[in-house]
Formats: structure tokens, sequence, C-alpha cells
């Protein structure tokens, strides 16, 4: 192959390199440098004041946060994909997968308010609710770490059904004929034979939505503010100087943000890899 072909060839992908160098490679650098510098100097420090109690905890519940909506938005993916896969209407399982291509974009403020007008203390939902004497409140608190795992399984839910339609396509009909044949229930099918196949996919869309939702910021903040201590919260106040300007310690938070999220994305290739 002459260099003037090779040329060619590399041509095409020019602007997607200088795209990921302007805004994907030049901003990771220039937040790691601030968050290894102290005081002109490379250092540690910025990350030992990252590990403060309220840091902490901001990361303890970012984690636990981002694993309950993962876990949730998972299986109740694996269910309705299920079912769609399942459909004899190919119109309806277009309709349903459309549905969930489109409802996988709705996320951040505007998630947020529909949360508020559905389950707010004075929300739809809640009302109706109370018509018929179930109170939510105050047992219950959308503007709470509790209500937040809610409408992140929301949003994280269509993008696991996406994820695990193709999974679930798959499974060939061969495999659930011969396990009935050797006399397997379906309990011992989808036990012995379908979930050990699709356990790739299913670490992987796990691992992918916990990045996703570890790293989600807008629909948190619209819905409680600083009420629940997220990391991403903290990294914003921080970088807004609400409370305390301090860009040094936004970018060794955001440094530890980022080494979680790239865990679990190369944990999601890993599975994916596997899958194929």
């Amino acid at each position: 192959m002459s260099l003037r072909t090779t040329l060619r060839n590399w041509a095409g992908l020019l602007p997607f390199l200088a795209f990921a160098l302007a805004f994907e490679l030049a901003p990771i650098g220039v937040l790691m440098r601030s968050a290894f510098t102290v005081e002109g100097s490379l250092g540690l420090g910025n990350f030992s004041r990252a590990l403060t109690p309220v840091m902490q905890q901001a990361f303890v519940n970012s984690l636990g946060l981002a694993l309950a909506s993962a876990l949730l938005g998972t299986a109740l993916g694996l269910i309705v994909a299920r079912a769609i896969t399942t459909s004899r209407s190919a119109t309806t399982q277009n309709m349903l997968t459309a549905l969930a291509d489109v409802t996988a974009n709705f996320g951040g403020a505007p998630l947020a308010f529909a949360f508020v007008i559905t389950l707010g203390s004075t929300g739809i939902i809640t009302l109706l609710l109370k018509q018929v004497g179930i109170d939510l409140y105050p047992a219950f608190r959308i503007y709470s770490l509790s209500g937040l795992v809610i409408a992140y399984t929301y949003f994280q839910l269509p993008l696991a059904i996406l994820l695990m339609i193709p999974a679930l396509l798959g499974l060939r009909r061969e495999w659930s004929e011969a396990a009935t044949s050797l006399g397997a229930t379906g309990r011992d099918y989808w036990l012995r034979v379908a979930l050990p196949i699709l356990r790739p996919s299913l670490l992987g869309c796990f691992f992918l939505l916990f990045a996703n939702a570890f790293g989600a910021y807008a629909t948190a903040w619209t819905l409680t503010g600083s009420a629940v201590n997220l990391v991403t919260v903290q990294i914003a106040a921080l970088a807004r100087g609400e409370v305390q300007f301090d860009p040094a310690l936004a970018d060794a938070l955001a440094t530890l943000s980022l080494a979680v999220m790239l865990v679990a994305v190369g944990l999601c290739q890993m599975m994916m890899r596997r899958r194929a």
C-alpha cells in the first residue's frame, strides 16, 4: 500500500481525531494537570482534601445510587425486552422499540420537572393516591436519595431495553425446545441455559448503566439541589463557587470520578467482547 493510499484512508478520520483531541483528550489533560498541581508543583494534596468525610459520603451516595439504579434498570430492562421480543406483532415490537429509543434521551431537567409534577408533594399521582387513602408523604419524598433512585431508574430503563433486545434475539428457539424435550421446565431453561448465555450481556448492561448513573448531574441537581450529597453536585458547587470556589478540588473529584467510570466502561467493553 502506497503512502498516498494510506494518507487517503486516514483522511476521513481527521475530523473525528480533531474533535476527540479538542473536546475529550485536551480537557482530560487539563483536568488531570490541575488535579495533580499543588501550589505550582506536582503533588497529591488535592486528593487528600477530596477524602474528607463529606466527600467520602458523596462517593458513598453516588456509588449507592448508581448501583441501585443499574441493578433495577438491568432487571426491569431484561423483563421488558423479553416481552417485546416475544410479541407476535412486528408492529408492536417496532413501536415499543422506537418508544424506548426516544425515552432513552429523556433525562436531565425535563425529567426532574416531570417527576415533581407527578410524584412531588402536590403531584398528580400523589394527590390521586391521597384521595384513596394512601398518603406518600412524609414517609416518601421524591426530593430524597430514594426519589433519585426512582428517577434514575426511569431514564436507565429504556437504555437497558435497547441493550438487551439484541441479546435476547440471539437466543435460539431450538435451545428452548431441546431443554423442554429433555424434561426441563421454563424455570430450568432460564436458570441453566438462557441466563448463563445472557450473563455477559447482562453484566455489560449493568456496568454501562452504572457509569451512566454515576456521572449524571442535571436530574439530581434539578430534583434535589444540594439536599442529597453526590459527587457531581459537589464538583459543580466547587467549580461555580456558590459556597466555596475551589477548582483544584473539583478537578481532583472529577479525576476520581473519571477513574470510577473508566473502570465501569472497561468492564462493560470486556463483557461485550466476551458476548461476541
